[in-house]
């Protein structure tokens, strides 16, 4: 029986997990000590002053609510990072992608490939985050496994629109405007710190509606163990079809990008 061969996209997720294994030693405060200390300055330093005047938010010690929250944000991040400068890089810089499509790769493949990479690398910091706020004591369920697919999916739902945004750029000005009036708030308005229900009545509405309220919320009721099954499946969902989404419309800009 003959061997069946590898599908093509494996190429290039191949090739991006090359490149990562020269760089990934540059990206480790970035990727994940910066969350950590995040996790000990607001979850265990204002946590303390929090939990002593406060006793509990959303039912929890502040440690256990900041915890699961900063997992989906560095899913955030990451996912977002990876897909901005390296796709853009990869058409205008390097020209990565044009030297793939140059063997029998197809738009598809490098695309698959690349937001695969960037699915691998969510993983992977979000493992290891896991395992880091389980020393703390955070985790509450074995339910807490979930939080791992779930953090990936909150990664590529944000980086399949971005990578689609990225790749009709010449310029970094459209990825410092998504820093500054998108990540940035939604790091901080969308649940990760305090509850929702605090920001006045129209800003919740808006931050309902943003990708990582839902991971947010998802990685902090599998994680705790406080989770109703409706709204999960709704989380699940929302963050699902965004990277879906997110992803014809990569397969789209990159098709019109680098087929010439």
């Amino acid at each position: 029986m003959a061997r069946r061969s590898t599908p093509l996209w494996w190429r290039g997720y191949r090739y991006w997990a090359y490149q990562d294994r020269k760089t990934w030693r540059s990206s480790i405060t970035t990727s994940f000590l910066f969350h950590i200390l995040y996790l000990a300055a607001m979850g265990v330093g204002l946590g303390s002053l929090v939990d002593k005047h406060a006793h509990t938010v959303g039912g929890v010690s502040y440690l256990d609510f900041v915890a699961p929250g900063l997992l989906a944000a560095t899913a955030m991040q990451i996912g977002a990072n990876d897909a901005m400068y390296p796709v853009m890089g990869a058409i205008k810089w390097i020209r990565t992608y044009f030297a793939m499509l140059a063997t029998p790769l197809r738009v598809e493949d490098v695309l698959i490939g690349h937001l695969g990479w960037i699915a691998t690398r969510v993983a992977i910091v979000s493992a290891a985050y896991l395992a880091v706020i389980a020393a703390f004591g955070v985790v509450a369920s074995p339910l807490a496994v979930l939080a791992l697919p779930a953090a990936v999916a909150t990664g590529l739902a944000f980086s399949a629109p971005i990578a689609a945004f990225a790749a009709t750029q010449d310029k970094d000005v459209g990825f410092t405007t998504i820093y500054r009036f998108g990540l940035i708030p939604l790091f901080l308005f969308s649940g990760t710190f305090f509850p929702v229900g605090q920001l006045p009545g129209w800003l919740q509405s808006v931050a309902y509606a943003t990708p990582l309220y839902h991971g947010v919320d998802l990685c902090r009721g599998l994680v705790l163990g406080r989770i109703s099954l409706g709204p999960a499946l709704g989380d699940a969902v929302y963050l699902v079809a965004l990277a879906g989404v997110g992803s014809v419309a990569a397969h789209r800009t990159f098709a019109r990008r680098l087929v010439v």
